[in-house]
């Protein structure tokens, strides 16, 4: 891969400040003061809020505390979407810090998946990263890896720990240098306005006539009306990693600096803002 190291750091430290306040329904001991954190973009909820759970369980009464879920202005939020997707796609254009509020009942089973112990998470990293493989290399870099090297991705998101993830993880990002690029793009797009999860299908960095593929022929190929509109404004963003990268960058270069530690792109559409 192109060695763009800054870019790989702006992505990796990227932050946002968040402010975690208990429902108003929750019965407590006494008033749960609002509990403040720099959220990073790259990783999970429920791989960051011990602190937050910690904090609130304290004025709680033990028997009204079940499973810990997040909401953001009355919608569930995915614990296995990555922490940067969901604030793109729900809350990108809103005011900082990110006020998202904590339940500890009513669990939301048809919104979300439920996630007992950090194994849970672990265990749909690994499947995304085998999968963006299987794309990318028809799964041979993943599965000539070591159990250690598998666990040292892991570590290296849980405890924060760039080089400790980018030592293992550049490998995912190399190909022969005869293919200039990968098989196919991983990437996921979501769209803000729809009830559907996302959009995902095979896509090929480079054209037949050996030219790079960009992110707008992306778009174009598989969701056209992030791009068009029919009075000609463009009434749509598309954000990654709290970002609008020009149309015209190759999607290769993307996949290569801006994917998720999950090795996927995840494209948000979002409305453009108004005033």
């Amino acid at each position: 891969m192109t060695d763009d190291k800054d870019v790989l750091r702006d992505v990796w430290f990227g932050r946002i400040p968040t402010c975690f306040t208990l429902y108003q329904d929750e019965i407590t001991e006494r008033e749960a003061e609002p509990y403040y954190l720099l959220l990073p973009r790259i990783s999970y909820l429920t791989l960051v809020t011990d602190k937050v759970k910690k904090h609130f369980q304290k004025v709680m009464r033990q028997e009204e505390v079940s499973e810990i879920w997040f909401e953001y202005e009355g919608t569930p939020l995915k614990w296995h979407y990555p922490i940067g997707l969901l604030f793109d796609l729900h809350a990108s254009n809103t005011a900082l810090p990110w006020s998202i509020t904590v339940h500890f009942k009513n669990f939301p089973e048809k919104d979300l998946l439920h996630c007992h112990s950090k194994d849970v998470i672990e265990a749909h990293f690994m499947a995304c990263i085998k999968e963006a493989d299987a794309l990318k290399h028809k799964s041979q870099v993943i599965n000539e890896m070591q159990k250690k090297d598998h666990k040292q991705l892991w570590m290296g998101l849980q405890n924060d720990k760039f080089e400790q993830f980018w030592a293992i993880n550049r490998k995912l990002m190399e190909y022969p240098p005869e293919d200039s690029g990968f098989r196919y793009i991983p990437f996921r797009i979501y769209q803000a306005t729809t009830e559907r999860p996302f959009i995902q299908k095979l896509f090929r960095p480079i054209a037949s006539g050996g030219q790079l593929h960009t992110l707008g022929d992306l778009l174009k190929d598989v969701c056209p009306s992030a791009i068009t509109s029919e009075d000609g404004e463009q009434k749509t963003q598309v954000v990654i990693h709290g970002i609008e990268p020009m149309l015209e960058t190759p999607i290769q270069w993307l996949s290569e600096h801006m994917s998720y530690p999950d090795n996927f792109l995840h494209i948000s559409i979002i409305p453009r803002p108004t005033d």
